[in-house]
């Protein structure tokens, strides 16, 4: 079966001809919410493909209408619907540049070799990504800048940090404290 990767969510019918407003879920809304795009509907186990008919961005999130829902009780019906695309569908990126769910499941070490954690999350913009590494109390957020990320191989599943002296100790002391 064909990897599936999250680009929304159905937040609410809009309108009383069918249409929808998305939550998004990719740091590329206008080239995975564009006419004609097919998107992969998944609501309670259920997985049916739509064409976007047309959308519109309000405030930053898409408005989007799909063939085969017209009403505004069939958009009502998908309110909490993912929305995902077919991973091979996506385009590459330049260099330097990973999609989140290249990085979910990567282990980090530093360049001595320690191992810091396992990527369970990336959070923020393309601009301003953080790495989510570990969970719960022993989760530390690795900001993905210059000179910090050392080395990033989405096959081997493997980056490598040079994070400045008390980054690793600051978060796991933040966390044990209850401060966050």
């Amino acid at each position: 079966m064909t990897e599936l990767l999250l680009v929304g969510r159905v937040a609410r019918a809009h309108g009383n001809k069918g249409e929808v407003i998305v939550n998004v879920e990719t740091d590329f809304p206008a080239e995975r919410f564009a006419e004609g795009n097919v998107l992969v509907v998944s609501q309670a186990g259920t997985e049916v493909e739509r064409t976007i008919a047309s959308v519109r961005f309000h405030q930053g999130r898409p408005i989007v209408a799909l063939e085969g829902i017209g009403t505004m009780n069939d958009a009502e019906a998908l309110a909490g619907a993912e929305l995902k695309v077919p991973a091979a569908s996506l385009p590459p990126l330049p260099g330097n540049t990973y999609y989140r769910h290249d990085l979910v499941g990567c282990d980090v070490t530093d360049t001595a070799g320690t191992a810091i954690g396992r990527v369970t999350d990336v959070q923020g913009s393309i601009e301003r990504s953080l790495l989510v590494v570990g969970e719960g109390r022993d989760e530390v957020m690795i900001p993905m800048v210059e000179g910090m990320i050392v080395k990033v191989d989405p096959a081997a599943k493997s980056i490598v940090i040079d994070p400045p002296e008390g980054l690793i100790a600051v978060n796991a002391t933040t966390r044990a404290s209850g401060r966050e």
